[in-house]
């Protein structure tokens, strides 16, 4: 499938789903709709993902099958600048994907336009219907489940699960992702974005993916937020309890000291919030942190190399910058 990204005023730190499009998806990325940035390349921002020309507007895109809503903003609002660009594409028969809040199938006009030009509305963060409370079944599961955790929200819990997820296939594991947020379901064609569920159903959601994603050498739940978040840290409760781990990756970024966009928050220290992590799992499952993730992108390459040290002697286990450094050994020997 071709596509083109919107990501207007965000590439790429407050576009996360294009990111992982453009790192992790199969579908051929043909543009980056971005008004502050058109004109200019991917690879001129970051060149270790799919190159792509960045456009003003969708009706400078070529031919594509589909845009994808690239941005994730806090409370998930349909911002009314991006109308035109979704009413563009829809006039050209092409299907739009987004990960908000807003249901772009609820929008009148977007409705008429997807039925008058044969294209499909996919609101990826929409729920099954038929969810239940768990069971506390998640566990029998004949696979090693390790999830994903984080010492706030973007500290590159989906950027691990699929980095350990890539490293344990080129090692020869049946390895898949499992997940519970809208650019995991962008990549992988599957999941539900679990802080869009009743929270009666969030951990019942959890367990769900995992018992359907099957019985596997190893099953990589998605992290979301962070259990010392001041909003979301009962979406981080369902899916530690839902996903009932077998161990845990703790993801940081380095130099991060309070909750983004909560400054008054300060982060626990690292052995604190390993603790809470693991007394908190703990009446589900023994899961330890066995390994850690940290993002370094904002250092230096030596500056990196000292942090991830640092990182792991704080954590007293092995520890990687996933996209710098990639999975080593060490590190998934600690995790499978």
């Amino acid at each position: 499938m071709a596509v083109a990204i919107l990501t207007h005023d965000a590439f790429p730190d407050r576009a996360k789903t294009a990111v992982g499009l453009l790192r992790y998806g199969d579908r051929t990325v043909h543009a980056l709709v971005d008004r502050e940035r058109a004109g200019q390349r991917v690879h001129d921002t970051l060149p270790d993902v799919q190159d792509a020309p960045i456009v003003a507007s969708m009706a400078d895109v070529p031919e594509v099958d589909a845009l994808v809503v690239g941005i994730s903003p806090i409370g998930g609002e349909f911002d009314e600048s991006w109308r035109e660009d979704v009413r563009t594409a829809l006039e050209r028969g092409c299907d739009v994907y987004s990960g908000l809040h807003d249901f772009l199938a609820d929008d009148e006009e977007f409705a008429r336009l997807a039925a008058a030009h044969d294209a499909e509305l996919h609101d990826l963060r929409k729920p099954p219907e038929d969810l239940t409370v768990a069971a506390g079944t998640a566990g029998d599961v004949d696979a090693t489940v390790v999830t994903t955790v984080g010492t706030d929200c973007s500290t590159g819990k989906m950027t691990a699960s699929f980095e350990i997820r890539d490293a344990a296939r080129e090692r020869g594991l049946d390895a898949a992702v499992v997940p519970t947020g809208q650019t995991g379901i962008a990549i992988t064609g599957r999941g539900i974005v679990v802080d869009r569920v009743i929270a009666d159903y969030a951990a019942g959601a959890v367990e769900r993916l995992v018992e359907e994603a099957g019985d596997r050498d190893l099953l990589v739940v998605e992290g979301q937020g962070a259990l010392a978040h001041p909003a979301y840290s009962g979406v981080t409760t369902s899916i530690l309890h839902g996903s009932a781990p077998d161990a845990l990756v703790m993801c940081h970024e380095a130099g991060r000291e309070a909750i983004h966009g909560y400054e008054s928050f300060a982060i626990p220290p690292l052995s604190e919030y390993v603790d809470i992590y693991e007394r908190l799992a703990a009446p589900v499952s023994d899961a330890a942190v066995t390994a850690g993730m940290l993002n370094t992108r904002h250092l230096a390459d030596e500056a990196a190399a000292d942090a991830v040290a640092d990182y792991a002697d704080d954590l007293g286990v092995p520890a990687t910058d996933p996209v710098r450094h990639g999975v080593p050994d060490a590190v998934l020997d600690a995790v499978v």
